[in-house]
């Protein structure tokens, strides 16, 4: 029998039972509590609220900070910050670190989403095309001219001086120029199996992104059509030369 006010003597019980040494803490460790109380976090913010998962809230929230991030990122609205993107997007910055490790996390995944949208529908847009390699530069070309002209904050991003200045922009760009050098590249190798075209890649695609910059900025005036047209005579004309 135990007095009143006493706590029964008995069995300890290390609550996250990760073995002797947790034991010896005694049964008030306070390690197994907070990886109780974090499991009765995590399963209270997965319960169905509204005939809605948890994860697929959670799916939204992200979605949410990613367009926020889009349009603070690209110039649309106010500073591209960790405050500035919770504030366009109604969340609270718990739900921010939620999804991303800082302001740099989510910044490269926009950038890198917008990349995989532009090369997702340029390679598609090719691969219809016919097997020649005029129809599959214009079918390529098109697209992309036409991703960039729809959003504007695609151009932007890829494209803006002062995006440039920004560390972790100015890396993705460099890194997504490189991805697109290696798809060039790829593609003139399929028609000619003898072909070294890493110059010409690397000329075309710096040229590209110099020519798409003039036309966004409105130095270059010139129909969208006619745009198209013209570079993909530059590369068929570049690729004969490989």
């Amino acid at each position: 029998m135990t007095g009143a006010g006493r706590r029964p003597r008995g069995r300890r019980f290390a609550l996250s039972g990760a073995g002797e040494a947790e034991h010896s803490a005694g049964w008030w460790s306070t390690s197994g509590l907070d990886e109780c109380q974090d499991v009765q976090v995590e399963t209270r913010s997965l319960r169905v609220y509204g005939g809605v998962t948890g994860q697929d809230r959670r799916s939204d929230r992200r979605a949410q900070l990613l367009a926020a991030g889009y349009d603070l990122l690209a110039g649309v609205g106010g500073e591209f910050s960790v405050r500035g993107v919770c504030k366009q997007a109604g969340l609270t910055a718990r739900y921010f670190y939620e999804n991303f490790a800082d302001r740099d996390a989510l910044a490269v995944a926009v950038y890198d989403g917008v990349i995989e949208d532009i090369v997702t529908a340029t390679l598609a847009a090719v691969d219809a095309a016919p097997a020649n390699a005029r129809a599959k530069v214009g079918a390529g070309l098109a697209v992309l001219v036409s991703r960039i002209r729809d959003d504007p904050r695609r151009g932007r991003l890829l494209f803006a001086h002062d995006l440039g200045a920004t560390p972790v922009v100015a890396r993705r760009r460099v890194e997504s120029t490189r991805r697109f050098v290696r798809l060039l590249a790829g593609q003139a190798r399929a028609f000619h199996d003898d072909a070294r075209p890493e110059v010409a890649a690397e000329l075309l695609v710096g040229g590209l992104a110099q020519v798409l910059t003039a036309w966004l900025d409105g130095d270059l005036v010139i129909s969208e059509s006619d745009l198209v047209c013209r570079c993909t005579d530059y590369f068929v004309a570049v690729g004969r030369l490989v």
